[in-house]
């Protein structure tokens, strides 16, 4: 599988790691980026945003020192389940944006799909929630309606709980070193089933997170409490829906299945969640419309 550019950066930093050669710091392991052979002129008008970022966030500057450099998730890929009007599996909610797979992104997000995401989907969304309200103006409640109650049962047992024995600060930096230790750029068989592991651990965890502020007011720590089993339902779809694809599509990059597997992976990933177990994967066929799966080459033809 070719890389970008960006995936060539994490294949050169994953490579330095393995070899003992990045430096320590208290966020993470880095490597340098030395650009001081430009010249502070050059830098200056070239790349006057990137000593800005590097002097603000890592109080280097450029022209006299090399930049420390990181892999950092700032997405994700996937979402909630959606068809080409917005529409989800559940009558009359639609999704759009970051939260949604409306399927434009394939297996890699492209640059700006994020816009095209919401002009387009975001609209769509709107017109068709709006078409189905007026069509169900009582709507299809005892469902909902049973849903809702059993959510706000969960809030109120928090504010009674007296065994609490998690932090969400513990929690979640358990989840975060499980996810990038085990499900980052690269990822192995043992490496994902560790994950999957800790994470089903967290999870039952989280049972017992305690709430410490139980105020009705602008209760952040709610938020955090609530955000946190969020969190943890993504992670958990995330690693198990990796373990299962053995091959390297997109940002999933196996080191043990290096190579795309079309007969038995060009399948959408879907993991439903019932109740309190891990998430069920099952899959679902990828409609090929003009753009078949190829290599992702820059400069040259597909293959």
């Amino acid at each position: 599988m070719e890389l970008g550019p960006r995936d060539r950066l994490s294949q050169a930093f994953w490579h330095e790691q393995r070899k003992g050669r990045t430096i320590k710091t208290p966020y993470g392991d880095v490597v340098h980026l030395d650009i001081r052979h430009l010249g502070e002129k050059k830098i200056n008008e070239r790349l006057p945003m990137v000593r800005e970022l590097a002097h603000t966030y890592a109080g280097v500057d450029p022209v006299h020192a090399p930049i420390p450099v990181r892999p950092v998730v700032h997405y994700t890929m996937g979402g909630i389940h959606t068809d080409n009007h917005t529409a989800t599996l559940l009558p009359g909610l639609y999704a759009a944006g970051e939260c949604a797979c409306v399927s434009i992104n394939g297996a890699n997000r492209l640059g700006s799909n994020s816009l095209t995401e919401l002009l387009v989907f975001g609209a769509r969304a709107g017109r068709n929630a709006a078409a189905f309200a007026r069509a169900n103006p009582a709507g299809p409640m005892s469902g909902v309606q049973a849903g809702a109650e059993a959510v706000q049962a969960g809030v109120r047992e928090l504010f009674v709980r007296e065994d609490g024995t998690e932090t969400v600060a513990g929690l979640r930096k358990a989840m975060h070193d499980a996810i990038e230790n085990g499900a980052g750029i690269y990822r192995t068989e043992n490496s994902l089933q560790e994950t999957c592991c800790t994470l089903e651990k967290l999870r039952r965890r989280y049972r017992k997170v305690q709430l410490h502020d139980r105020s009705n007011v602008f209760n952040t720590d709610l938020i955090q409490v609530l955000e946190l089993g969020a969190m943890l339902q993504v992670a958990e779809a995330i690693a198990q829906s990796a373990a299962r694809r053995k091959e390297s599509r997109g940002s999933h990059q196996r080191l043990d299945h290096p190579e795309r597997d079309d007969t038995n992976y060009l399948k959408h990933s879907l993991a439903t969640y019932r109740r309190a177990e891990p998430p069920v994967v099952s899959y679902q066929d990828v409609t090929i419309t003009r753009s078949p799966p190829a290599k992702r080459v820059y400069g040259g033809a597909a293959a």
